[in-house]
Parts: C-alpha cells; structure tokens; sequence
C-alpha cells in the first residue's frame, strides 16, 4: 500500500503557507536615483549639502545596521542584562572624546577663542527633571533621537508617532529655556575638566571614568548571562 500523507497540525489548527517576501530591490533602486538626483539638485545651490546628504545617509546606514541606540544602551542591561549596545556607547564616547579635545586644545594653543567654551553646560536641577522626562520619554517611545531617526527610516509607524512629538517637545522646551535660565540654571555651577585637572588631566580622568564603567558592563553581563561576547 503506498504512504498516506496526513496534514501537519499544531494546535489543532492547519499551518497556513508563509507567503513568499517580496522583494525591495525596486524600491531600494528607485530610491538610490531619488537620492543620486537630490543631490544633483543640490549640487545646484550649495556643493557643501551635497557632503551633508551623503554623511546623513552613511551616519543612517551605519546606526540601522549596528542598532546603535541609546535606549537600548540603558534599557537592555536592566531587562535582558545585555551589556554589548552599552560598550558600544561608552567606545564611541572614547573616540568623541578624543576628537573634541583636539579641536578645543588645537584652538587654545593657537590663541584662538575655545569652540564650545562659552556653552560649557550647568549643573542644575533643571538637568536632572530633562534627564528623567527624557529617559521615561525614549523608554516609552522605544527609541532615542538616533534610534527613533533610524526606525523612521526603517519604516516603523510608532517611531514616526514618536519624531513628531520629539519635534514638539523640543520646539517647547526651546521656547521655555529662557525661563530657566532666568529662574533656575543661573546660580548652578559649570564644570570644565581642563580648567580642573588640565588638558592631559582631563583627558586621563575622562578615560578612566569610561574604563571604568566598560568593566563594570563586563562584569554586569557576565553575571546576568554568563558571558560578555
């Protein structure tokens, strides 16, 4: 007798066929000659937005391909005890700082006024209500302003939900930050590590700190997940 062929069932229920994906090539070309003619289009104006153009788009491919957010850098070691978005974070401040202090020293040596040294931010409490609304704000929207610019990109609709309330509440904050100039930051102290510990100083105290906390997302990864890859 020859086999009986009996349908799959899980759950009680028939598997449906998964539909095949369809492709994105299309819609990727076409946006490629979009982009290629914008930037001819630009090119028109101002050569420089044309360097603009493609730094956004390199900065956009390289945060979707790496998932770099700064959400997930404090939200993932609390829920999964993944740590590796966390180091990312901590090695791209390591270069960032790297950068700055030789453009800030490269002017300072030269005599020339410090770029940035008239914005050194204030201790206040100003600061800490911004950084609590803004870390319940991205917890909940499920993205920073990179992340949330990235997901945009990717399509997701809730992110779109999230950029233009983001829009809003900066348009808002802007608007208010005067006020808290006027009534709350002015008497708070601003700290500039070079003026403390010196140029070298600063930059020591500055790696040790970030040192510091790699090993401890080492250490913290290791003990929720058993291994820090």
């Amino acid at each position: 007798m020859g086999q009986i062929h009996r349908p799959e069932f899980s759950g009680g229920r028939n598997r449906a066929p998964r539909k095949p994906k369809k492709s994105q090539l299309p819609i990727a070309l076409l946006v490629t000659i979009l982009v290629v003619g914008f930037g001819f289009y630009l090119n028109q104006y101002n050569d420089k937005m044309v360097v603009y153009l493609l730094f956004g788009l390199s900065f956009g491919v390289i945060l979707q391909r790496s998932r770099f957010c700064f959400t997930a850098s404090l939200r993932d070691p609390c829920i999964t005890g993944s740590t590796s978005v966390t180091r990312a974070v901590l090695i791209a401040c390591s270069l960032a700082t790297i950068g700055f202090t030789a453009i800030k020293y490269s002017a300072f040596a030269g005599g020339n006024p410090i770029p940035g040294m008239d914005n050194v931010g204030q201790i206040s409490f100003a600061l800490v209500i911004g950084a609590v609304l803004f870390g319940i704000g991205m917890v909940i929207a499920g993205g920073c302003a990179s992340g949330t610019l990235m997901r945009v990109g990717e399509g997701f609709t809730m992110q779109m939900l999230s950029l233009v309330f983001f829009v809003i509440g900066s348009l808002w904050g802007a608007h208010d930050m005067g006020w808290w100039r006027a009534n709350v930051i002015k008497e708070s102290p601003s700290v500039f590590l070079p003026d403390v510990f010196g140029w070298l100083g600063a930059l020591l105290v500055q790696f040790l700190i970030i040192l510091l906390l790699y090993i401890a997302a080492v250490k913290w990864q290791e003990k929720k997940m058993g291994s820090a890859e």
